[in-house]
């Protein structure tokens, strides 16, 4: 288009007509494709792979809106560092809460409940069959399934693991949490 010309602007017409019949044909193979996936998974009995599919192919591409967030002055934010320290201090306050006056000192926690006992090795078969399946793992990535699929040496492990009681403290593995923030109405940004 520098130099507008008949013959120019006839190419720039027939690399746009080949552009867009290319891309259509990509579009009409992934289309099927992806009906073809659907198909296979109807007829294997796959719902759950089926029903993901189908939501996915209603609602067509969906355009990626980059993260920003509001810090604590209302700015919006972008940098990736400054976002993971805007969380990081958001789920400080909410999750490290002080009662009361602090005057330094550890406070002593007292408890009216008397002595938990070490709970038994079917008490753990017991809450693992009650797992659910197809959760997100957590910091170890093991889900479910497979703690489930260990069957009594699983069982056998988890209960030697657990074994805290005699020392009354929690490991610091256990302190540590995934906190997944998910949208649900309202400002994205705040």
């Amino acid at each position: 288009m520098q130099h507008p010309s008949q013959s120019n602007i006839e190419n720039l017409n027939n690399v746009r007509r080949e552009a867009g019949r290319h891309f259509r044909n990509k579009k009409k193979a992934y289309l099927k494709a992806k009906i073809e996936e659907l198909e296979t998974n109807s007829k294997i009995k796959n719902v759950r792979v089926l029903n993901r599919g189908i939501i996915d192919f209603k609602k067509g591409y969906q355009l990626r809106t980059n993260i920003v967030v509001q810090d604590e002055k209302g700015d919006l934010v972008a940098n990736c560092h400054s976002i993971l320290a805007r969380w990081r201090n958001y789920f400080w306050k909410i999750l490290n809460v002080q009662h009361g006056a602090n005057d330094g000192r550890q406070a002593e926690i007292r408890t009216a409940e008397p002595l938990v006992p070490e709970p038994s090795a079917f008490e753990v078969e017991l809450a693992i069959e009650k797992l659910k399946s197809h959760k997100s793992p957590g910091i170890n990535q093991i889900p479910a399934e497979l703690i489930k699929a260990g069957g009594s040496t699983m069982c056998g492990e988890i209960h030697k693991h657990i074994s805290i009681w005699d020392k009354e403290e929690l490991p610091e593995e256990w302190k540590e949490s995934i906190i997944v923030p998910m949208y649900r109405k309202g400002d994205k940004t705040d």
